[in-house]
């Protein structure tokens, strides 16, 4: 990559990456309620909502923080969800009806109650069969992987990705809210368990234009390979923090 094209990225990056990035980004909600655990739990269900029209999956975030009053780790272990939830065929936002949500708020609950957050799966699940001394030992692909059975085996697979065959875009966006530190946007709650070297771009539609135009894809497949070879782009640029350019990227196709 030439010297002007990284310059630029780091330009547009530091662009983008402000507070006025969260009024009209998904990550928003996560910054409207208190507390790491509700932080955690409505960063991973906003990101599982969002794909398609903000103005459509905006309003079906903001009813799960409504219902559960803030109080979205509470709501989802308590098993309170479940009134608000109901299991049934109708539709809740596009594709996924409310049995489907049903399906995953339910995985999710059963998570919860066996191993108390989702980061603590993460750390456990994913580290099995690895150094337990390397007290950094999970990478971005294990947690996407580890995600991504839990919740298939758990019946919640329409939801989140079987398996980390493609990029699974919405996965790899909610590990960037909680693993980059030092952002106005993204959390950093799971710093200290994964590497922010390790996190993998998500795929987004304006990602994947912008890259194409800028040389640095030559395929607009959505699969994990693609996002790998983006992500290894990123690290040319910024080596210490590859989804920055997230942002540069993201931003600059919006506008």
């Amino acid at each position: 990559m030439d010297k002007e094209l990284k310059q630029r990225i780091q330009s547009l990056a530091s662009k983008y990456e402000t507070k006025d990035f969260l009024p009209a980004d998904p990550s928003s909600f996560m910054h409207k309620v208190d507390g790491a655990a509700n932080r955690e739990a409505t960063a991973f269900l906003a990101s599982c909502l969002s794909y398609g029209s903000r103005k459509q999956f905006f309003p079906k975030i903001q009813f799960i923080v409504d219902a559960a009053k803030g109080e979205v780790d509470h709501w989802v272990r308590s098993g309170e969800w479940r009134s608000d939830i109901p299991d049934t065929a109708a539709c809740y936002y596009r594709l996924y009806t409310f049995h489907d949500m049903h399906c995953l708020i339910a995985a999710y609950e059963k998570m919860l109650g066996e191993w108390g957050s989702m980061k603590a799966f993460v750390a456990g699940k994913a580290r099995e069969g690895v150094d337990s001394a390397n007290s950094m030992s999970v990478t971005a692909i294990e947690a996407v992987a580890a995600l991504c059975d839990f919740f298939a085996k758990n019946g919640a697979g329409k939801v989140v990705p079987k398996n980390t065959t493609s990029a699974c875009k919405r996965v790899c966006m909610f590990l960037r809210w909680m693993v980059r530190t030092g952002s106005p946007v993204d959390l950093g709650l799971w710093a200290d368990i994964i590497d922010r070297r390790s996190l993998i771009m998500p795929l987004d539609t304006h990602v994947v234009q912008e890259a194409c135009k800028m040389g640095l894809l030559s395929s607009r497949t959505a699969s994990m390979a693609t996002a790998r070879r983006l992500t290894d782009a990123m690290l040319e640029v910024f080596p210490d923090d590859p989804l920055k350019g997230d942002f540069a990227l993201f931003g600059l196709g919006v506008e």
